[in-house]
């Protein structure tokens, strides 16, 4: 009797918790409009439809000593347009600046 009373509580405590999780909504992360980093970034192409992309990436290369690279552009809903933050402009006869870190 009592392993059955056991068993009828688990059951039931199970059963509640995929109530619960059955419920719940299911939450996706939030991803912001712009993100990058010292190598490049991404610009969510609703953004870049409202305000000037190019400027946007140029200000954030320049934070880091760099310019800025346009890589690809996904034009639909939910699309981005990507940049890569590079030392020197493609085709610039200057050599790369080296640092270290």
């Amino acid at each position: 009797m009592r392993t059955l009373k056991a068993g009828l509580v688990k059951t039931a405590g199970l059963a509640a918790v995929g109530m619960l999780l059955a419920a719940a909504p299911a939450l996706a992360d939030v991803v912001p409009p712009f993100k990058g980093n010292d190598t490049g970034g991404i610009i969510s192409y609703q953004l870049a439809q409202t305000t000037d992309a190019r400027q946007i990436a140029a200000d954030h290369c320049a934070s880091y000593g760099k310019v800025a690279k346009f890589r690809a552009v996904d034009a639909r809903y939910g699309g981005y347009v990507s940049f890569a933050c590079r030392w020197v402009p493609y085709g610039s006869a200057q050599r790369p600046l080296r640092t270290l870190y």
